[in-house]
């Protein structure tokens, strides 16, 4: 029997208990989407491209990419995932393709992408050695001057969100925040529905090193939401234009302070494969 991508439990999260798309369309979801979709414009040059989604899920940021212009291909370890993008988003774009894939034997050949995303392959690689292979891959068949953007889940992400939504005060729930805190690998025994599921949490500096263990030119680390993702009346605040504007200038103003950076629940790593002037 062949080895699984990613650990069943990961898997039965993404197929069974949270839909990763209708999470960035939604609540808190609509800050991270928001804030990821410019921060990947800053980097991106003009249209077309060839953007690589790893980890791209269902297609929620392809769909955005796709609409600018761009080539997209995606690879996800979740078929079914792979299934919904293909039918969403096959029909509708030329320029889309999508597979099942690992992202640490990418079956994508050399120099040929001129943008990659590892958002979400980073959270689940629990092992250090597979993240800067997957560090190592998109460095392989980023063209040379190609960048990536990785995100990965803060150290601190289960203190925060548990403290702002009252569920630190569970001690199981504690429990799980404790060994956070002090590994960095978030494991959910129970399979408590809202506590997410086998995961690693990167503190900003590690993140950096890991991609330049890859082989790539370290940019930028960047928070993406900030304090701002645990506002406790966002929602509200969100649906008008103005108060919107309000919020995504207070990520904005923190994404780049060492001391802060931490603080949101996710964290990008700008990088960069060496060649073309860099």
């Amino acid at each position: 029997m062949s080895t699984p991508l990613i650990p069943e439990e990961v898997r039965d999260h993404y197929e069974n208990q949270q839909d990763e798309d209708a999470r960035l369309r939604s609540g808190s979801g609509l800050l991270e989407r928001a804030r990821v979709q410019e921060i990947v414009r800053r980097y991106l040059g003009p249209a077309p491209q060839r953007v690589l989604d790893v980890g791209g899920a269902t297609g929620v940021h392809a769909e955005w990419l796709l609409e600018d212009g761009h080539d997209v291909h995606l690879v996800d370890p979740v078929r079914a995932q792979v299934e919904r993008a293909r039918s969403r988003l096959g029909a509708a774009h030329a320029r889309f393709s999508a597979e099942v894939g690992d992202a640490r034997s990418l079956a994508v050949a050399d120099a040929s992408v001129d943008v990659a995303l590892l958002f979400g392959p980073l959270y689940h690689l629990v092992d250090p050695d597979d993240r800067v292979q997957a560090w190592r891959e998109v460095a392989r068949v980023l063209v040379p001057g190609g960048v990536v953007l990785g995100m990965a889940i803060s150290r601190f992400a289960s203190l925060f969100d548990g403290l702002a939504h009252g569920i630190l005060f569970d001690p199981a729930f504690r429990t799980i925040v404790t060994a956070d805190l002090a590994t960095g690998r978030h494991e959910n025994p129970t399979n408590h529905a809202g506590w997410f599921t086998t995961a690693y949490f990167q503190r900003p500096d590690e993140l950096a090193a890991e991609a330049e263990a890859g082989g790539l030119v370290v940019e930028a680390v960047l928070g993406v939401e900030g304090m701002a993702a645990y506002l406790p009346h966002r929602a509200e605040r969100w649906d008008d234009e103005r108060d919107r504007e309000v919020i995504l200038d207070a990520a904005r103003a923190s994404e780049s302070e060492p001391s802060l950076l931490g603080l949101g629940p996710h964290i990008i790593a700008v990088a960069r494969r060496a060649g073309a002037g860099v």
